[in-house]
């Protein structure tokens, strides 16, 4: 874990609560080029946009794939969420060819990069990117539980 693995969280935790506005679940996301410049931030969409496929780290790829100019890879790129991605996020960023993903919060129940299943270290997989997770564990974990606090 690098300082600007704890910046980039930090800046996925501060576009997270924009999701709050439709009532979808608080998670955020950036992408970061190699230079560290931020290429696109994110939150879940989905409620609002009535889509199931627009999770944070989902728009946050497509954003950065349209800023970064190389097509959709995102080679070099580093991806950075609130929570462990699921099987779709986890998979759309390895299709991205995204370098580094650095996560907050383990999700035992849905997450795909190592709690529940691990798609971005499968040895069947033409591209397995660099893992970094727990970073800022507890902000990322009291934000989603103050969600659903509230929701149950």
């Amino acid at each position: 874990m690098t300082p600007r693995d704890t910046e980039l969280v930090r800046a996925a935790l501060e576009v997270a609560p924009g999701a709050l506005a439709t009532g979808d679940v608080p998670i955020g996301a950036v992408v970061a080029a190699p230079d560290g410049r931020v290429l696109a931030r994110a939150h879940n969409r989905r409620e609002d946009l009535a889509d199931p496929t627009a999770h944070a780290e989902v728009l946050a790829l497509r954003a950065a794939a349209a800023e970064w100019g190389d097509g959709w890879r995102l080679a070099g790129c580093t991806l950075a969420v609130t929570v462990e991605p699921c099987t779709m996020c986890a998979g759309a960023l390895v299709l991205a060819r995204v370098s580094r993903l650095v996560f907050g919060v383990w999700e035992p129940r849905t997450g795909a990069v190592g709690s529940l299943w691990d798609v971005v270290r499968d040895r069947r997989s033409n591209h397995r990117p660099e893992v970094v997770g727990g970073v800022l564990a507890a902000e990322c974990a009291r934000l989603l539980e103050g969600f659903f606090d509230q929701h149950r």
